[in-house]
């Protein structure tokens, strides 16, 4: 949009450089060119504004296939204004003097003109192309008719209008003809899925197998050395035990040549000692004997001393009894008897006891 200003009834305009101007005074053709700057007089100038520079115009429509698929086409068209006098002397690119915006809607009637020709030929092209065709190769076929129909199409030559490129970017069925068409796809991709599943789990089987195998032979390899081991520990054991038992050997006869000798030495001093035991016990024996058989002596001759002194004291005894009388006898005996009887406190003595003891010694008396 061009940028026009004021100044005491008079208007400057300021061009852009993708937009080519067309100044007019009645039928004279004042300023033609892009990114022009210059004074005019409102009530006399006829002023076209025609851009230049590359334009892109984006399509959306439907289309339906020969077997009666509805598709959905998504395109860009890029075009460009080439002959600027011819497109403002077939549409209207004029401008407002005052504000510099275009009086009509050039742009709007340019693309309704290529959507328009762009969806005929993209109809004629997919309406005799099958659904399952279309979406393989319906984009490029698409988009190459699109291309040769607008460059074959005589009003844009007529408009001015040169096509620089076409593209068709997405060509779609319907969401439900769309899932349909992918179900087998998912399906064999599914299977595809499965399969590498399947082999993925076989390998690992494979794999684990493999590993349990080598996880056995290491615990066979490690049991046999174990066994080894244990046979070496064995071995071991009874070369430390038959060195321990040459070692007991060996000390046990030292120890037993030692207790031997000691046994001799001690037997040797214990014969010696007997013997001077012996010695000095028949030295003893004969001095106990002498002095024994010199007691007996003297106690046989004390003996018989004793027992003459005795015999003569009996004998002597005898001989006073038999001169005395009974009475003294008598006396004598109860003197005995009394030293000899047990402690007697009291002695009860009865008259008929008394009497008769009393008629007795009266008797005696007389």
């Amino acid at each position: 949009m061009a940028d026009i200003t004021r100044r005491l009834g008079w208007r400057h305009l300021r061009g852009a450089p993708t937009a080519h101007v067309r100044h007019h005074r009645g039928e004279k053709l004042l300023h033609d060119g892009p990114g022009l700057s210059f004074w005019f007089r409102a009530l006399t100038a006829a002023i076209s504004e025609v851009p230049v520079d590359d334009r892109e115009l984006a399509m959306t429509f439907h289309a339906r296939t020969a077997d009666f698929q509805d598709v959905s086409v998504q395109a860009t068209v890029t075009y460009r204004v080439g002959d600027p006098a011819v497109a403002a002397a077939r549409l209207d690119f004029s401008i407002d003097p005052d504000t510099g915006v275009w009086r009509g809607t050039p742009l709007e009637q340019l693309g309704t003109l290529l959507t328009e020709t762009a969806q005929q030929h993209a109809l004629d092209t997919l309406a005799r192309t099958p659904l399952a065709e279309a979406l393989v190769d319906g984009v490029a076929v698409a988009r190459d008719r699109i291309a040769a129909g607008l460059g074959a199409e005589p009003r844009l030559p007529a408009t001015g209008i040169e096509v620089v490129a076409v593209r068709v970017m997405a060509l779609r069925p319907e969401p439900e003809v769309e899932r349909a068409l992918r179900t087998p796809a998912r399906e064999r991709i599914q299977q595809e899925a499965d399969r590498a599943t399947y082999e993925r789990r076989a390998v690992a089987v494979e794999r684990e197998r493999a590993i349990a195998e080598n996880e056995l032979a290491s615990q066979i390899e490690l049991a046999r050395r174990e066994e080894q081991l244990v046979d070496q520990r064995g071995t071991n054991a009874r070369r430390e035990a038959e060195e321990h038992a040459a070692a007991d050997a060996v000390r046990a006869a030292a120890e037993a040549t030692r207790t031997v000798k000691l046994a001799d030495a001690e037997a040797a001093r214990t014969v010696r000692l007997a013997e001077a035991e012996a010695a000095r016990s028949v030295k003893l024996g004969e001095a106990e004997a002498a002095r024994a058989v010199t007691l007996a002596r003297a106690e046989a001759a004390g003996a018989r001393e004793v027992g003459e002194a005795r015999a003569a004291a009996q004998e002597a005894w005898l001989r006073v009894h038999g001169e005395a009388d009974v009475a003294t006898l008598h006396a004598l005996t109860g003197t005995r008897l009394a030293e000899n009887l047990p402690r007697i406190d009291s002695v009860t003595v009865s008259p008929d006891v008394l009497t008769g003891l009393l008629a007795r010694l009266g008797g005696e008396r007389e």
